[in-house]
């Protein structure tokens, strides 16, 4: 934004800003939805019925596992990226209740600023399968207080039958596929995370 090239954009915890009104998400995406709503004359449940028939829906969840002990928390992390980044992980097939998944590519995200070229490394540890779905897994906060363990899955659905479930149910196998992979239990001994959104 600061480059003047970008004027709208989004984060994780759905809120969108704009170059004009910084750090004001919320009321900027109050005012788009009052004009969509005034401009479609339909529910907000309407609308968005609408556009999962049109255009399929993606389900998203993200799990925090707060104040981990740092040893434990970094080892899962590194045992981790040495199993996705291992050649013979894509193509693996992991399976829980009725879904299967098969590994399409696995990296330590980095990103490279368009404007100034930098590159933002460890961005998280992804493991992306063939149908889309995504897991990624971010450490935070390894200080001698406890660490954060982030664990973000999302997957795109185009079935309408689907689209009305929830999506704690709907993401359950991917889930539960993270955690085996991770052995992120196992390590940490934490069978719950601390807050699911």
């Amino acid at each position: 934004m600061d480059a003047g090239r970008l004027s709208l954009c989004g984060e994780e915890s759905f809120g969108t800003g704009s170059d004009h009104i910084r750090e004001k998400d919320g009321l900027w995406a109050c005012l788009a939805w009052l004009s969509i709503l005034a401009a479609r004359k339909m529910t907000v449940e309407e609308i968005l019925k609408d556009h999962w028939l049109m255009f399929g829906r993606n389900f998203f969840t993200r799990y925090d596992y707060e104040n981990v002990d740092s040893a434990p928390a970094n080892q899962m992390m590194n045992n981790l990226e040495k199993a996705i980044l291992d050649p013979s992980f894509a193509g693996c097939l992991f399976s829980h209740a009725n879904k299967t998944y098969k590994v399409a590519k696995a990296d330590n995200f980095e990103y490279t600023d368009p404007i100034d070229g930098s590159i933002s490394k460890k961005q998280g540890l992804r493991i992306i399968f063939e149908d889309g779905s995504r897991v990624v897994f971010r450490l935070s906060g390894t200080g001698s207080s406890g660490a954060t363990i982030r664990l973000y899955i999302d997957s795109y659905e185009a079935e309408e039958a689907m689209h009305s479930l929830n999506a704690q149910d709907v993401l359950k196998p991917l889930v539960e596929i993270a955690l085996k992979i991770s052995q992120l239990r196992e390590l940490t001994g934490r069978q719950e995370p601390t807050v699911i959104t």
